[in-house]
């Protein structure tokens, strides 16, 4: 299903139980709705589920100027309210964690779980791209979730991605939010893998300690792609966290 949204369509599914809490779930860069179903297949029976493709990704159109992570955070603003959707739980991964911290704190939320989600510049020498793939390679087992996750990496990273896209992106990366994230009122969940070198655990750390009710659940061994790597522990952890 499609909306118009500061004159754009953004694409998004919503199935599940309508007469529960409403999980609002956001991918990361590059990625698409489907990253983000293996959470929402295993939670719809109890919730409601919204999965939105990002601006730029998926059936959703690209940005007509150059968003900010703020723009992108009205965005879903505005979608859910038209969506009569109020006071959702976010949940995000990479990217869309930074949109989540960019939305509860200007809008609030019931809770919010974030995935490997990024709050400030980081500095690196080998790219996104690079530096996920070369840890996942030196996985000896990897389920069906992982590899599915391996082929999206960097689909659509800078080297690939549109004029525009690599504008947002580097408009993304450099922006600190740090000021934003102290705002923040809901009970928080951070999820991260330990051998995360895309936004490395000591991230977590310091979003615990930015945040007034937060709390760090670390995967051992895994990636930043460790809510996927681990989906049973996972979903078992989010149960517990929403209920």
């Amino acid at each position: 299903m499609k909306k118009k949204i500061k004159n754009i369509d953004i694409n998004y599914v919503r199935y599940g139980n309508n007469q529960n809490k409403t999980i609002v779930l956001l991918h990361g860069w590059g990625q698409n709705i489907d990253m983000m179903r293996p959470i929402g297949d295993n939670l719809q029976d109890v919730f409601d589920i919204v999965i939105i493709d990002l601006p730029g990704y998926g059936l959703s159109d690209e940005p007509d100027y150059v968003w900010t992570v703020y723009d992108y955070a009205d965005a879903m603003a505005e979608l859910l309210n038209s969506l009569k959707i109020k006071n959702p739980i976010m949940i995000g991964h990479s990217f869309g964690g930074k949109i989540a911290l960019t939305y509860a704190s200007k809008y609030g939320a019931q809770k919010l779980v974030l995935f490997g989600s990024p709050y400030r510049p980081e500095i690196q020498k080998l790219s996104l791209k690079t530096k996920i793939l070369k840890k996942i390679a030196k996985i000896k087992i990897l389920s069906p979730l992982v590899e599915m996750a391996k082929k999206h990496i960097g689909s659509t990273d800078y080297k690939n991605a549109s004029s525009m896209m690599r504008k947002i992106l580097v408009e993304t990366v450099n922006l600190d939010i740090t000021e934003d994230v102290k705002k923040i009122k809901c009970s928080t969940l951070l999820i991260w893998g330990e051998k995360d070198t895309a936004v490395p655990l000591e991230r977590a750390y310091e979003l615990e300690k930015l945040i007034n009710d937060a709390g760090v659940v670390v995967y051992d061994e895994c990636t930043h792609y460790a809510y996927l790597e681990r989906l049973n522990q996972t979903i078992r952890v989010l149960n517990s966290f929403l209920k």
